[in-house]
């Protein structure tokens, strides 16, 4: 696994007769000490139509300096990137060629700048000797290397200061005023990357209307089809890093894509989308199997931590940790798996396809504010008659399981709220957030009835092996005692989220 770090880091204008203020008067500095001028070199790699740096993305081969090498750059926030690295190669290091395959796909990234840099170094040091930020003034050469502009060269000086690991990003804002009292003024450019891309590349002209301003049902639906679909490539190299949350976050942008495809079905054709739906849904089946267990786990290991000491007899959690490594072993490799699989890259292909040529039919070309309500409305009538069936169940296995279909409905209604909401306002806003609101009690009811069978097959298996299933039955009785909560709090929910007036205000 590649070495990462978090980089935060400021970037600044600056020229040659640009002169650093005196930054041992900055608040929390004890020493300036310079650490003398490197020579680097640096090629940056892209696809021919600059995938990558569309998407923020950095990717380099260096030499010079203390870290050269591979690096490989990812956004998390303005001034903020993940920085992986990896030793000095000839060829791109295959751990980064995996962290890109949802990008580059079947093409391989060539050269497409270099940079030439002079980079005289300070750090700035506590009164301890401690790092508090690096600062450097860099002399750079760019020079296109492929495509428009090749061969088209551009130089510039700029002024970056670095946090230390595990600094305190308010340290940045004390340097930055110094800077400024100085006249060094912040840089529009994120990255030397995109500077270079920028003045060596040909002018561009004005853009034409893209989905960021939708007019028509269909340019609303497009809109947050293709957000999705960035959502889940966006998401590829994450689940890889194993980043928390981003297995369970890309598997709701494939639940999201599949029902916008059968709520917009008077939108896009279902003999294309279709196809793609079912792809859809094995991946999402094969990301669930972690992300299912995983919220399983928490689950039981919070009801247990909650117990008094006086009520956890026998080894309560040792069976949990090793029942749940049993379940678990071989799921990350599972995944890394899927993802590396060529079915995986086909629906990426297919989905980059529909997106590019989307299969709109006649209705797609109507005001938004006719054809979406009624996609909407019809998704809460679906919800309407399960959450009918659900209710007018005893308490039992069949209303688990009515309320489990419940719940789907509800989720799909959400989603379709969701998706309206750019064009429909507060009325979709207030609508997919009641929804959400039966979506979460129903949630909350499942759960319960998975981990009351998680729960009787632990304590099975503790009874097999001469253990106490006292805690067992406690928490099978918690969860009983959850799940009943959730049915008596369940027709009030369903109320605030049927009220005729938010269907009306959806109409207008």
């Amino acid at each position: 696994m590649a070495d990462t770090k978090r980089e935060i880091e400021r970037k600044y204008e600056a020229t040659d007769a640009t002169r650093l203020p005196d930054l041992s008067r900055v608040a929390g500095v004890g020493r300036v000490e310079k650490r003398g001028v490197t020579e680097l070199d640096a090629v940056y790699y892209d696809t021919a139509d600059l995938r990558l740096a569309s998407h923020s993305l950095t990717l380099r081969r260096r030499t010079g300096g203390a870290d050269e090498g591979w690096h490989l750059k990812f956004p998390v926030a303005t001034g903020i990137r993940d920085e992986l690295h990896e030793p000095l190669a000839d060829t791109l290091p295959p751990s980064f060629a995996a962290l890109l395959r949802s990008r580059l796909r079947h093409t391989e990234p060539v050269p497409v700048v270099r940079l030439l840099s002079s980079r005289d170094v300070q750090h700035l040091n506590d009164p301890d000797g401690t790092l508090l930020a690096e600062v450097s003034v860099d002399t750079v050469c760019a020079e296109r290397l492929a495509g428009e502009g090749t061969g088209t060269t551009a130089t510039w000086t700029e002024i970056e200061v670095e946090l230390a690991d595990d600094g305190d990003p308010a340290f940045l804002d004390a340097v930055e005023k110094r800077l400024r009292k100085a006249g060094v003024r912040p840089s529009e450019s994120p990255s030397k990357l995109a500077r270079a891309l920028a003045e060596t590349g040909p002018v561009r002209g004005e853009k034409k209307r893209t989905e960021e301003d939708p007019q028509t049902a269909g340019d609303h639906v497009l809109a947050y089809v293709r957000k999705q679909i960035r959502t889940i490539v966006d998401l590829d190299p994450a689940v890889r890093r194993d980043l928390p949350d981003s297995v369970h976050k890309m598997r709701v942008a494939t639940r999201r894509l599949r029902s916008a495809f059968k709520t917009y079905r008077r939108i896009l054709d279902r003999e294309v989308t279709d196809p793609v739906g079912a792809e859809l849904k094995w991946l999402a089946g094969e990301l669930g199997v972690d992300r299912d267990q995983e919220v399983l786990d928490k689950r039981l290991g919070d009801r247990t931590e909650a117990l008094p000491a006086t009520l956890v007899l026998g080894p309560v959690r040792g069976r949990l940790q090793v029942w749940s490594a049993a379940r678990r072993t071989g799921s990350r490799r599972r995944i890394t798996d899927v993802l590396d699989g060529k079915r995986y890259l086909a629906l990426l292909d297919t989905l980059d396809a529909l997106s590019a040529d989307p299969p709109l039919r006649p209705s797609a070309s109507r005001p938004p504010g006719k054809e979406l309500p009624r996609a909407v409305l019809k998704d809460y009538k679906k919800l309407a008659r399960r959450m009918d069936h659900a209710l007018e169940h005893p308490p039992g296995p069949e209303r688990d399981a009515a309320m489990h279909e419940a719940r789907k409905a509800a989720k799909r209604a959400r989603y379709a709220g969701d998706a309206a909401r750019p064009a429909l306002g507060k009325p979709a806003k207030r609508f997919a957030k009641r929804v959400k609101a039966v979506q979460s009690v129903l949630g909350d009811h499942q759960d319960s009835v998975v981990a009351r069978d998680a729960l009787r097959t632990l304590a099975i298996e503790a009874h097999a092996a001469g253990e106490t299933t006292f805690t067992w039955g406690l928490l099978y009785g918690h969860e009983e005692a959850t799940a009943d909560a959730r049915e008596r709090e369940l027709p009030e929910v369903w109320a605030r989220a049927s009220e005729p007036v938010l269907r009306a205000d959806l109409k207008h």
